[in-house]
């Protein structure tokens, strides 16, 4: 069992029982997937990108990435119908555990100029996503043998149903929420 999951099943769930008023246990929200996603809008012009693009997310996620194909031609961006387009990666169970764990300790402290993120990020449903600009603050890459700096979005699903209880769930692991006096 990784560490945060160990943590949130021994302390965390207690106190958010108590916190957000729960009568049952199982109503406290908890992880439910977490999606990497990289789009590759220079696929089209270098055929290499999306092989680049899939070795980076194995090498962050652990596991093999899935090609996302364009579903409609384009015509201004020379795009046509089935072309690769991007790459995603959906982590469930141990290894989404660990992702977070990584994403919230090692990856966000080495970012440059973070400064935390937007409680307004929130969709309302208790779901959150994050534009990473630099794929190299991830440990798992070698800054050294990279051809492009790729950007990535991650899209945390959570269980809860809003976004205080979500909010609530991850200040318990320590998630950088700017500090504000007007958030939700």
């Amino acid at each position: 069992m990784t560490r945060l999951k160990d943590e949130y099943n021994k302390r965390i769930r207690k106190e958010l029982v108590k916190e957000l008023g729960y009568s049952n246990i199982f109503e406290v929200p908890t992880l439910k997937k977490i999606v990497i996603n990289v789009g590759a809008g220079d696929a089209i012009n270098e055929s290499d990108a999306i092989e680049d693009i899939s070795g980076i997310l194995m090498q962050i996620s652990g596991q093999k990435p899935v090609v996302n194909r364009a579903r409609k031609a384009v015509s201004s961006f020379k795009l046509r119908a089935g072309m690769e387009i991007g790459v995603s990666v959906t982590l469930r169970g141990d290894r989404m555990w660990e992702f977070f764990d990584k994403l919230v300790n090692i990856v966000f402290p080495r970012t440059k100029d973070f400064r935390g993120i937007n409680s307004k990020s929130l969709d309302g449903s208790g779901n959150i996503s994050i534009g990473i600009d630099d794929h190299t603050v991830f440990p798992e890459i070698d800054a050294n043998n990279i051809k492009k700096i790729r950007s990535l979005e991650v899209t945390i699903v959570t269980t809860a149903k809003d976004d205080k209880s979500s909010k609530a769930f991850l200040d318990k692991f320590d998630f950088p929420f700017i500090k504000d006096v007007n958030s939700r």
